[in-house]
């Protein structure tokens, strides 16, 4: 889900690196847009799906290879966001439906995005003034009842104190 951006000539793709997951989607890098910012900076506009340690709204460093490409190289800032990652079980009650989880999640102001129609995993931005206590609290019911999986992708203080 991309945000209000100041212009698309501000807008670049930074690249991370990371180590494929035993199990998991086979790819060692994600790309994730952003904005840029002064200083070799960008804030990141999107919900990662592989990244862990990232949310929507971290400032990041980045240094350009000869190839023009933008990778990550620390995280600057953050305003406290975290990621979720929510993957419907498709014997459960939801089925394989990316729009059931959205909808179980609508009561929190949730945007997210979906990997794709074959593999519906849900990335989903928490802003630092949500109901922590609340979405933790619907994430492990859901589990629980079998309508997904889920797991955190970047958490703040603030979201392991709930």
């Amino acid at each position: 889900m991309m945000t209000v951006m100041e212009s698309t000539a501000d807008t670049i793709k930074v690249w991370f690196r990371f180590t494929p997951r035993e199990g998991w989607l086979p790819q060692d890098t994600e790309g994730l847009w952003a904005v840029r910012l002064a200083g070799g900076t960008a804030r990141v506009c999107n919900a990662p799906f592989l990244q862990d340690g990232i949310a929507e709204g971290d400032v990041v460093r980045y240094r350009t290879d000869s190839d023009g490409l933008h990778w990550a190289v620390g995280r600057v800032s953050s305003p406290g966001n975290c990621t979720i990652r929510v993957l419907p079980v498709p014997t459960g009650p939801l089925g394989r439906s990316p729009q059931a989880v959205h909808q179980r999640l609508a009561a929190f102001g949730l945007g997210g995005e979906v990997f794709s129609k074959d593999f519906p995993l849900v990335a989903f931005t928490v802003p630092a003034n949500a109901d922590f206590c609340g979405i933790k609290a619907l994430l492990a019911q859901g589990q629980q009842d079998g309508w997904w999986h889920y797991e955190i992708g970047c958490a703040s203080d603030a979201w392991r104190n709930a």
